[in-house]
């Protein structure tokens, strides 16, 4: 492919720190700056995309193949591992020596023998990557998720025994007291929203079919003890536009927004619908039940955000965390700002999810350019009304600040953020180790890998040997 036919020559989703890497490697005894907590024994995991083929259309970010990054902490030693989802597509890839499908900027279908081997896309699995009764899934929202062993070797796609029908978000949700995965999937197709809940033991246990007007993208959801909320925001599928090279989504602000609320168990008849403010959520910090009001609080965009404007994916808007009050006696949901600084990336302490969390944890960004450039974090304190920052160099650029909670510790900030930070310099990488007791004084430790390790998506904390 020459410069002269190359629809990626300047595309900056795959330069500086988001050009991919191209091998996978295994390294123990990494150099670690200050000192590693003792009682952290386990693995942080983020995932990302990374080509590993040039691509043959225009390139956007959510296309690339997923590879998992991890660090394993054990002994006060740090290990570094990295490999690639082998998704059905890759694989067909590799067997043909050069990419076969088109992306969401420019999309085209594969070739009918691709089409034969693996359908018209391919389920990347580039989005998170959780743990949930013994298995390993990486994720993204457009297909069943991918299974991995603990040292990231894929083992293919799961569907639940057969019982998962269509796709499954990349942000489920685990409720810490039952130990239920509770997830979506949407599509572009009917049915547009489906719901499900997998017990503790993994068992599929409860699939709904939801109805909602039009075929939305909706990314994330949140659950509190008890229900199920949706928010059905007017990002619309244009699926005939995307086949004639148009974007394929559409802001339809004329549509409103809502928020659903749906019981644990429930099904289509028991969900009721609340209107809010036109808006659009990407991600949730969590929500909770008071009494008989819900309180959900989520980064908010005013509009839908660069990301998913896949013609244009660097123009976005920023997103200030907001926070809403659901009165289900009422029937009446109100929200309001709560902060003029912008992020985005929520965390809390999942030990926590689902009842009321005190403290927020959000990533702060120097713009909203869809390069991901985060620099920073903010705690807030919703006791106090307070707020602590920490900012990483000016030269550093830093991902989502997963909370690890301390084995030992019994407050609810009792633990630590974890975070990859590259230089832009030197374009080296760390995982940055912050105690969220203290996020103003910065990294306790770093751990220097031994490669930088490209911009993505989520990361999450496993303990101990899963």
């Amino acid at each position: 492919m020459t410069a002269a036919t190359n629809p990626n020559a300047d595309n900056p989703f795959l330069a500086g720190l988001l050009e991919p890497v191209h091998d996978e490697r295994f390294d123990e005894n990494l150099t670690v700056e200050g000192e590693l907590p003792e009682r952290l024994n386990g693995m942080f995991v983020r995932n990302g995309p990374n080509p590993q083929f040039d691509p043959m259309t225009r390139y956007h970010p959510f296309d690339g193949d997923g590879m998992l990054h991890a660090v394993y902490l054990q002994d006060g030693k740090a290990s570094y591992r990295n490999r690639w989802i082998e998704s059905l597509g890759l694989q067909a890839e590799r067997k043909r020596g050069r990419a076969c499908f088109g992306g969401l900027s420019e999309f085209t279908l594969p070739e009918d023998d691709i089409m034969a081997e693996v359908g018209i896309m391919k389920n990347n699995a580039n989005t998170n990557f959780i743990h949930h009764a013994g298995h390993y899934f990486a994720l993204m929202e457009g297909g069943k998720p991918t299974e991995t062993t603990r040292d990231l070797k894929t083992l293919g796609e799961y569907d639940f025994g057969g019982k998962l029908q269509g796709s499954m978000t990349a942000h489920p949700r685990i409720d810490p007291v039952t130990g239920d995965l509770v997830f979506f999937g949407y599509s572009p197709f009917p049915p547009f929203l489906q719901y499900y809940v997998a017990s503790a033991s993994g068992e599929l246990v409860h699939h709904a079919i939801i109805d909602i007007p039009e075929p939305v993208i909706m990314h994330d959801f949140v659950v509190t003890s008890n229900y199920t909320l949706f928010l059905d925001s007017p990002a619309v599928f244009d699926v005939e536009g995307k086949f004639k090279g148009e974007p394929g989504v559409a802001w339809v602000p004329e549509l409103g927004t809502r928020m659903g609320v749906l019981p644990r168990f429930g099904s289509a008849d028991d969900i009721r619908w609340f209107e809010v403010d036109t808006a659009n959520v990407v991600h949730f910090f969590n929500a909770w039940e008071n009494g008989n009001q819900l309180e959900v609080y989520a980064p908010v965009f005013d509009t839908m955000p660069g990301g998913l404007q896949f013609d244009a994916p660097e123009q976005t808007e920023e997103p200030h965390p907001y926070h809403w009050t659901i009165d289900l006696d009422a029937g009446t949901a109100k929200g309001e700002q709560m902060d003029d600084r912008s992020g985005e990336f929520p965390r809390v302490n999942d030990d926590r999810a689902t009842t009321r969390t005190r403290y927020l944890y959000n990533s702060l960004a120097r713009d909203w350019a869809f390069e991901f450039n985060f620099n920073g974090v903010i705690k807030y304190d919703l006791e106090t009304g307070g707020s602590s920052t920490w900012e990483h160099a000016a030269n550093e650029t830093c991902g989502e600040h997963c909370f690890v909670p301390d084995p030992t510790g019994t407050a609810e900030d009792d633990g630590w953020l974890m975070t990859m930070v590259s230089d832009n310099d030197t374009r080296e990488s760390s995982l940055a180790i912050i105690d969220a007791r203290d996020v103003a004084a910065g990294p306790v430790a770093r751990v220097k890998l031994p490669r930088r390790v490209p911009i993505g998506f989520h990361a999450n904390w496993i303990a101990g040997n899963g």
